[in-house]
């Protein structure tokens, strides 16, 4: 259930700001960035890729890209990268790594000091290429004398992988950080990927049309969302959340005075694209439903609807019940409907629900991170969550995932299983503020219909971040086989880069 809000929303129009690079073709890619062709074998057996799967390279296996903010790039504190594996038939494989940054031939701009390129990362075909491109925001990126202005760059799927780019945005003002929240989806119903970003502070909300040109230049003049209300987004996500064929924006924000003030908005997808007027998910008794700090879609029910999950991870006070959240965090699922996310049927779950390992303990940091996808090919979404202040006996901060399963009537604790640095098999130990789990996506890399887990620790060594791989049998991921990598083998310098801060979405 949801309340109707018609906000002091002002659209505006405003060109987007196009790259002056010309996209390089993919043979001009350095040998060390380059993605390998598919082998005849991998070629013959790969299923016809579905469309929005993360395909770089077009070999019909999804492959995975993660981002380090925070790494020094040719001497530039800050300035970030993004890495990406590519999928094969038998999972993500570090062999077939790639490093993109500012300076990466055919990507716009260059790298500067406190860029923070990968801050948000999205990826999906743009161009209607056959191709998933891969957009990149950088909030820390100046525009001429302007500071931080932010920017949104996108980098080109081909047949050797990822290679030259396009600027999509740039941010106008000091401090608009352009780049910072990022998602794309179909909300006008065309068949072409929209792009929908934001920046710092309140919610202007930039909509980019697709498809898009070579050059990064979008079907229509951007189009912008100016929202009056206070609201600071904390995440977004979108997907078809009321079966009408037209993607919908949602967004977790902090939207009053209040600490612990938080609220799951929902915009609509339409003829026109995404609404003016917002939504704010309510429950039964007619109060606005908690929200969280992350939020994610996807279908862990397996019905028609895509469904939501909130991560609350920090510890918090309902005011609007006079009640405590849940100790140590939460995740909330709330399924969709004909009529949107439905409120009503929202699910709470912790480290005190029946069959969820461990134990709710304050400020553990559950639902640091939140992410969809059927580990054991059964049909629903199972839900992986990161624990990423988790204490593992005295050592402080080391952080855990969980993965819980979904079920016809949603996701349960029952037949949850848990990872993390000490767990046997799992290569690594557990140390002070890993933050194992701060970021986990869930993808099926190697097509046979089962997501295999990835885990970002951007804490690792010291804030250098690492990454780890679990590989997934019919009962789903498994410790046994998961590796681990990270600067080393990307050839990155590891000082502060963390990481594994975050995945592609």
């Amino acid at each position: 259930m949801a309340s109707r809000v018609l906000g002091t929303a002002a659209v505006l129009a405003a060109v987007a700001v196009a790259s002056a690079a010309t996209a390089l073709p993919a043979a001009a890619v350095p040998t060390t960035a380059q993605a390998p062709a598919p082998t005849p074998e991998s070629a013959a057996s790969a299923p016809a890729q579905p469309p929005g799967r993360d395909d770089f390279n077009g070999d019909g296996y999804p492959d995975v890209a993660f981002t380090a903010p925070g790494a020094t790039v040719d001497g530039k504190a800050g300035a970030g990268y993004v890495g990406v594996v590519y999928g094969s038939g038998s999972g993500p494989r570090t062999s077939t790594k790639q490093v993109l940054t500012q300076n990466s031939p055919g990507v716009p701009d260059g790298a500067e000091a406190g860029d923070a390129f990968g801050s948000s990362l999205v990826s999906a075909d743009l161009d209607r290429d056959g191709y998933d491109d891969l957009v990149i925001g950088a909030p820390g990126e100046a525009a001429g004398t302007t500071e931080q202005a932010g920017s949104l760059t996108v980098v080109w799927g081909g047949a050797q992988g990822l290679s030259g780019g396009a600027t999509l945005l740039t941010g106008e003002e000091r401090y608009d950080g352009i780049g910072t929240r990022t998602a794309v989806g179909d909300f006008d119903g065309d068949g072409a990927v929209d792009v929908v970003t934001l920046g710092r502070g309140q919610g202007d909300t930039h909509v980019l049309s697709g498809p898009f040109g070579r050059d990064g230049s979008p079907a229509a003049p951007v189009r912008v969302i100016r929202d009056m209300d206070d609201l600071r987004y904390l995440d977004i996500t979108t997907g078809d959340f009321d079966g009408d064929g037209r993607d919908d924006l949602a967004a977790v924000v902090h939207d009053g005075d209040e600490y612990d003030a938080r609220r799951i908005l929902i915009r609509e997808g339409g003829d026109t694209g995404l609404n003016e007027e917002y939504t704010v998910v309510e429950r039964a008794d007619g109060h606005r439903l908690q929200g969280g700090e992350t939020i994610t879609a996807g279908r862990v029910n397996g019905d028609t609807y895509a469904d939501l999950v909130v991560g609350r991870p920090v510890d918090g006070y309902d005011s609007d019940v006079d009640l405590p959240l849940a100790k140590g965090g939460m995740i909330t699922y709330v399924p969709g409907g004909p009529t949107g996310p439905r409120g009503d049927r929202a699910r709470v779950l912790n480290q005190d629900s029946p069959g969820v390992p461990g134990a709710a303990e304050r400020s553990d940091g559950f639902g640091a991170s939140v992410s969809i996808g059927d580990v054991n090919g059964d049909g629903y979404g199972d839900i992986a969550v990161g624990v990423s202040s988790e204490d593992l006996g005295t050592t402080k901060n080391a952080g855990s995932v969980l993965v819980l399963p979904g079920t016809a009537s949603g996701p349960t604790g029952k037949g949850t299983v848990g990872f993390n640095q000490d767990t046997a098999d799992v290569p690594g130990a557990a140390e002070p503020n890993d933050r194992f789990g701060a970021a986990a996506t869930l993808v099926d890399a190697n097509r046979d219909g089962r997501a295999e887990l990835l885990v970002g620790a951007p804490g690792e060594n010291t804030d250098a971040g690492s990454l780890w791989v679990f590989p997934t049998t019919a009962s789903g991921p498994t410790a046994k086989g998961s590796f681990t990598f990270g600067h080393g083998t990307l050839g990155t310098t590891p000082t502060n880069a963390r990481l594994g801060s975050s995945f592609n979405r």
